[in-house]
């Protein structure tokens, strides 16, 4: 009789989240190597990803903690003391924070006897919210073996999840995507020897394509969310110093959020709203369609007033990848991947005149931007692949499946 393949059951947020393709390359990956997954979405998502059923909690299920949670008391009393004992001696850092770990909590309860039916191998939880909750209190219930994730938000947002060590320092090992992450993690007393730097990837790498020879005018990309963090308000002024600068350009900002009404008319306001569109939210291949056209990709990023940053967004290694030249603050983990006069520039955001200086240079220096170009798909290569990166995570999951 053949023993049963190891099934790992994947705790998202929301999957699939067409901001988050990070995690559907991971789950591709997975999958391209073999792996038996279970995926659940705690609160948005569902449905099937590439023939995967995504197991969505129903919110109505709520009303269920009435019975469900004096019978998961009554049998381990001391989850409940531990969860009450923590309600009443802290505060969360936001009530989206904290309705976050409810939402986790609330699943736990409801699930428990789910996976007590159908006990998965290894439960894995994809954020430091929500889905790392109801991997520790399953845990704490029934003693599931788990692993779990901590990325920029989970880390740095009003000072991190409210639970974040305690769920932590229970797991089999976390998983981070940054050298950035990993060394607050270690800083906040985790063990350093669980905490590995796993970073994600694309699953597949484009062709490159081939530099304009003209970049007269310059074309000029952003792809983020519309929020405090992206310092869009200081990419407005870059733009607005080119213009005085004599600097020919059309710029692009991909992406929504709560800003936008405010930064339109600031472009207004310097006088650069007839060069920069403001394109909204579009599919992710559509973003590919806009690296393609554009020479450099710009990211303005700092560390907004709730301590929220980037970790390495996506769109960064995605323009590396494509051939697109970049430009970044140096705030966050960007410049893990961007290295400053060898796969792009850095400059602070505050320097408007250093941003002029290195897009005039990759305007009009085809040999320094070709270099540039080589090296950061060279990055990209050794970096950012997402079924190597899926074998470094696998094997995690195989060693702690292993052990008894």
């Amino acid at each position: 009789m053949k023993p049963e393949l190891p099934v790992i059951a994947y705790f998202f947020t929301t999957f699939p989240k067409p901001t988050e393709t990070f995690l559907q390359r991971e789950v591709i990956a997975m999958k391209a190597h073999g792996v038996q997954m279970r995926l659940y979405s705690l609160w948005g998502g569902g449905g099937t990803y590439r023939g995967l059923p995504v197991t969505r909690f129903p919110k109505w299920k709520l009303l269920t903690l009435l019975w469900m949670i004096p019978y998961e008391s009554w049998r381990r009393p001391e989850v409940l003391r531990q969860v009450l004992h923590g309600l009443m001696t802290r505060r969360p850092p936001s009530w989206l924070n904290f309705w976050e770990n409810m939402l986790g909590a609330g699943f736990a309860c409801l699930y428990a006897g789910h996976f007590r039916r159908d006990r998965p191998t290894h439960i894995h939880a994809a954020w430091g919210g929500a889905p790392s909750t109801a991997a520790w209190l399953l845990w704490r219930l029934d003693r599931h073996r788990y692993s779990a994730a901590a990325h920029a938000y989970d880390i740095y947002e009003h000072g991190g999840d409210w639970w974040l060590k305690e769920k932590l320092e229970n797991a089999a090992f976390i998983h981070t995507s940054t050298q950035m992450g990993q060394l607050a993690l270690i800083e906040r007393g985790l063990d350093a020897e669980r905490i590995h730097c796993i970073r994600r990837g694309l699953d597949r790498m484009p062709v490159m394509k081939a530099l304009r020879t003209t970049r007269e005018p310059l074309r000029l990309l952003c792809v983020a969310r519309l929020v405090e963090k992206k310092g869009l308000h200081h990419q407005l002024r870059i733009y607005a110093a080119l213009q005085a600068a004599g600097l020919p350009f059309e710029a692009r900002i991909v992406g929504d959020g709560p800003l936008r009404a405010e930064l339109e008319r600031l472009a207004g306001l310097l006088g650069v709203a007839a060069n920069v569109t403001f394109v909204g939210h579009i599919p992710h291949y559509e973003v590919w369609n806009q690296l393609n056209w554009a020479d450099v990709l710009l990211h303005t990023g700092v560390i907004a007033m709730s301590g929220d940053r980037d970790g390495l967004p996506n769109v960064i290694p995605e323009a590396m990848s494509i051939g697109t030249l970049v430009v970044t603050s140096p705030a966050a983990a960007t410049t893990e991947a961007v290295t400053d006069m060898v796969t792009g520039f850095v400059a602070p955001v505050t320097s408007s005149g250093a941003w002029v200086e290195a897009l005039r240079r990759l305007s009009r220096d085809d040999a320094l931007a070709e270099t540039l170009r080589r090296e950061a798909r060279r990055w990209v290569e050794e970096n950012f692949d997402a079924h190597k990166n899926a074998e470094r995570l696998l094997a995690q999951f195989d060693r702690v499946i292993g052990e008894p």
